[in-house]
Formats: C-alpha cells, structure tokens, sequence
C-alpha cells in the first residue's frame, strides 16, 4: 500500500474516527484505526469501531498501490496533527524484519522528516454491522441538525438511567421528532422532513447520546447540507451514512417514557420574554447562585409587567435584577435550578420566548416565538423560606 495526502484531511478525519477508539480497548486490535486505501478511486477510508459506536469517515488521495492495515489511532493522530501542512506519503513495508523481530510497519513521510509506526493486520479489524433487508430512511442535514441541538443537552448523564442517557427519535411520515429527558427537564424538538417516507407507519428508536454527539460533530464538519442522509434502523442497531461518512452505533433498550403525557395542555400563565436579555440575567444571577444551591426565584409581577430574578446566598450575599414582560394570569413566585433554565434558554432558537405555567410546582413550559418547534419543560423547586 502505498499514497500520498494532505496532511490537513488526515489530521482532520483521523480526529472525527478517533472519537470511537475505546480508552481501555477489550481487545489490543480496537486501539486502531483501520485505514483503507482504494487505487481505483483515490480514496482513502479510515475507521474505528469500539463494538457499540464505530465511524467512518473518507478523503480523496493519490493512491498509488491498494491495501489495508491498522494503525495505532492514538500515536498516528499525535504524529500527524503535529506535522507541517502539505502532503505525507504513507507506505506499508509489510513484515519488514525490524530490530524487534518481524511485524508490520507503516512509513509517515512528510516533507520535513520521516516517522514509522508499528501496525496490525486489516483481517484482525471486526466488521462494522451492516443492516440488510432494513428500507432507508432519508433525512436532511438541516433537520437532523435542528434536531440534536435542541435535545442532546436535556439527555440524562448517568449511566444507571440507560434508557435516559439516549434521545428518542420518532420517524414520522413527514417530520422527525427528538425527545430527551433527564427526569427533571424535557426537550423536544418537532422537525420537518423534506424528504417523506412512504411508510405512514411511525418508527421510533432510542440512540446513545455520545453517539449523536460525534453525529453532530460529523455533520457540522460536512461541506454540503444538500446531501440526504440515509437512516437504517434495525433491532439493537442504527446506521446514518451518508457521502463517504458513516456512523453505526447500538441503539438503547428499553421503554421510553411517554413523555407526551408530561406536556400540560392548558395553563393559567402565560408570560412573553426576550430570551438574550433573561438568558444574561440568568448568567449574573447565576454567579451567586452557583455559591449556594444553584436556585434562582422568579417573581412574575402582572400588575407591572416584569419579572423579577432573585438570589439569596446566606453568608456570602444576595442578587436581585427585573426585567420587562408581556404576562397574563395572577402573579406568582416560582423557583427553579438556575442550571436547567440557562440550558434550556440557550437552546431555544428565537430571539422572544414563552413561557407556560400554572402552580408553583407544576411543570413549566418554555416555547421559542415562531420558528422551530421546540418545547423545554422544566420542573420547578420548592421554595423554602
């Protein structure tokens, strides 16, 4: 094997695809990146799979000879991310007798040195699960962007939640919908999918939030949102492919909460705010919130139209600050973990929000004013006096 690349797309997608290497690997072969090289195409594919989430990516490069091999992701990222821009040559003298006895070795050569890495053999790299027999869905960049940015971040970070470490996604003829929850807060997010399934019946799926990150991260690094992303779900398996970029990963088991049924209907309160200037009110008062037990109070003053944040941290201090609203319904005093609604607020995309109440304990609702649809409820803390 042998080619010649830029050191830039290298670098670049040996960074998306390290992402998958486990840091304790089960088996010494999962430390590595496999890297496939087509002559016919001038394509060079790299993957890695840590048996739940594996990636792949692809780059164009002069190939002048055809192969396969596995490197040592780590050391081969470390080596390259550090060299200069403009071309390496990769060249695989395959068991070449070295000073440590025979093995595989790969040369780096870039214009300013020369590198060797030992390497294993392709044939050892398990598979990536392929999903046969299973139809395709296909969904735009655009929606699946919109999708993750206002959900991941509700997802739960304990691993005993399972179920609750993933986003729920539901395929609907002709729009895509992402729930997470944590158990304190809920985020979903209600897409349009320009490119309809012909099944009307709805398929549902809960995928790892760790691997949606990297999808995200994928996406965000891809040049064109014209290209359809192609969805293959299958019992305990998901595949998004799309380009020369692939992600495959295990999808979570289990009941999702029908957390629909968590979504009040009607409500006694309603309350118009612009979102930038409540979110950096919020970021001040967090200040001293963050000193005590991260509670923020909201005093919702119909009469005067205002919402008033406070924060009371005995011992070190206190922070009050209004701010104008539109508010209809009584006036009340509500309390919540300032954390969740600063998450929450900067996830909504619209410059004013609305947000949805009742009681004092009960769910509250905030909503973006036109634009994407969008819920984030949170629930509200006890006061203590």
């Amino acid at each position: 094997m042998k080619l010649v690349c830029a050191q830039s797309d290298l670098s670049t997608n040996l960074s998306l695809v390290s992402r998958a290497v486990p840091s304790r690997p089960t088996h010494p072969v999962l430390a590595n990146v496999l890297l496939q090289a087509d002559a016919q195409t001038n394509q060079v594919s790299l993957t890695a799979f840590d048996l739940s989430l594996g990636i792949r990516t692809s780059f164009n490069a002069e190939v002048w000879q055809g192969g396969a091999i596995a490197l040592p992701a780590k050391l081969l990222l470390d080596i390259t991310s550090r060299l200069p821009e403009g071309e390496i040559t990769l060249d695989d003298e395959s068991a070449t007798e070295t000073s440590t006895g025979e093995g595989l070795i790969v040369t780096l050569t870039p214009k300013s040195g020369h590198y060797q890495v030992r390497a294993m053999g392709a044939e050892e790299f398990p598979e990536l699960p392929l999903i046969e027999n299973s139809e395709v869905i296909h969904l735009t960049a655009a929606a699946l962007i919109e999708g993750l940015r206002g959900s991941l971040f509700a997802t739960s970070g304990d691993e005993t939640k399972q179920v609750l470490t993933g986003v729920h996604l539901t395929v609907k003829q002709d729009s895509l919908e992402f729930a997470a929850t944590d158990g304190h807060r809920l985020a979903v997010v209600e897409t349009t999918n320009e490119r309809p399934i012909e099944d009307s019946s709805q398929l549902e799926v809960t995928v790892p939030a760790r691997a949606l990150r990297e999808l995200q991260r994928m996406l965000a690094h891809s040049s064109s949102d014209e290209e359809p992303i192609a969805l293959y779900l299958d019992q305990g398996q998901v595949v998004f492919a799309w380009k020369n970029q692939r992600l495959t990963s295990r999808t979570l088991e289990g009941q999702y909460p029908a957390y629909r049924q968590l979504i009040p209907r009607q409500f006694e309160r309603q309350v118009t705010i612009d979102r930038k200037q409540f979110l950096s009110t919020l970021e001040r008062i967090a200040v001293l919130a963050d000193q005590k037990n991260n509670i923020v109070k909201l005093s919702i003053d119909s009469g005067n139209q205002e919402i008033t944040l406070s924060c009371e941290a005995q011992d070190v201090g206190s922070g009050r600050e209004s701010m104008p609203a539109q508010i209809s319904g009584e006036n009340i005093d509500i309390a919540f973990n300032i954390k969740y609604l600063m998450e929450g607020l900067k996830e909504l995309p619209a410059s004013e929000i609305q947000m949805h109440l009742n009681q004092s304990l009960t769910p509250v609702i905030f909503t973006p004013l036109g634009g994407l649809k969008m819920t984030y409820l949170a629930m509200p803390v006890q006061l203590r006096n």
